[in-house]
């Protein structure tokens, strides 16, 4: 039934436009691809999975277990290995690589402690009931999703459009060294932004863990490919391209599947990504940038 997929589709995109969000901004502002953000999302869902299960705590606060640790992850990356490279101005391809190594460690190093098995939240840690609206039926997982989603998402576009901090984030991306000189704390905001970006990734995690049912160490690379495919579509760097181009994701998978065939799920969806690209390169949102010779 159309209106059933159209829902399933929905909650599907949130959680890619909120992966995506994460990873837009860390490029909006810092200028990296950053490509351990799916290793960060994979430790979200480990840790509030960890939290569940050991410490016996409540899903809200496994969640907020999950962002906190993502988050200290983002900031832990951005120490280590993203400011060093800042200060001798590398070129943008040296970020990219090393953060490959960062996620293949990180990879590594949960598989090893929790092992390559898929794992799942315990039954019952969510209400199975669903509500039904006409034939449609809404689980509590497709709810929390859909309502956590739309909320950041507002959130993050207010906070970069109204305040302050916004501000100051949007000089940053223009110019670091303006910024500097207007008496913008540009550090300060390079790891507010790395902690915020992860703990977006680690949320996105949790909540496709839930709605999953499956967590496991490569969980990560797949939703890695969907996100910069995400950006790509958005326009690199463009919080509304993110929020659109996840959803735009979300719907082609889920209506792919239930029209074409699960086999051509990602055939589908890459393909009108592709066709959509050939029609405008720089994306939904995406500036055109002029090459000078």
């Amino acid at each position: 039934m159309l209106e059933q997929q159209l829902v399933n589709a929905l909650a599907l995109g949130c959680v890619y436009a909120l992966f995506a969000l994460g990873f837009t901004l860390v490029f909006g502002v810092l200028g990296v691809v950053n490509l351990s953000h799916g290793a960060v999302f994979m430790l979200g869902s480990y840790l509030a999975l960890e939290a569940v299960t050991i410490l016996n705590l409540p899903l809200w606060a496994a969640i907020l277990v999950g962002c906190a640790t993502a988050g200290i992850a983002g900031l832990i990356i951005d120490f280590l290995v993203l400011r060093p490279l800042r200060k001798r101005n590398s070129p943008h391809l040296i970020p990219m690589i090393a953060t490959i190594g960062v996620a293949i460690a990180v990879n590594s190093a949960v598989q090893g402690i929790f092992g390559a098995d898929n794992i799942r939240f315990p039954p019952g840690i969510i209400p199975e009931d669903a509500i039904e609206v006409g034939k449609v039926h809404v689980t509590a997982i497709e709810l929390l999703i859909i309502a956590t989603s739309i909320v950041l998402m507002i959130a993050l576009m207010i906070v970069l459009k109204r305040t302050q901090v916004g501000r100051a984030l949007r000089a940053i991306a223009e110019s670091p060294k303006a910024a500097s000189l207007l008496g913008i704390n540009v550090e300060g905001l390079f790891l507010t932004t790395s902690f915020a970006a992860a703990a977006l990734g680690g949320l996105a995690g949790v909540l496709i863990g839930l709605y999953s049912s499956a967590v496991f160490p490569l969980m990560g690379q797949p939703m890695l490919h969907k996100g910069i495919a995400v950006i790509i579509l958005g326009g690199m760097g463009d919080i509304r391209g993110a929020m659109i181009g996840g959803l735009f994701l979300g719907f082609a998978e889920v209506l792919s599947v239930a029209y074409v065939g699960s086999t051509m799920r990602d055939a589908v969806a890459f393909g009108l990504l592709f066709l959509i690209l050939l029609v405008r390169p720089q994306g939904l949102f995406g500036k055109v940038l002029e090459r000078k010779a």
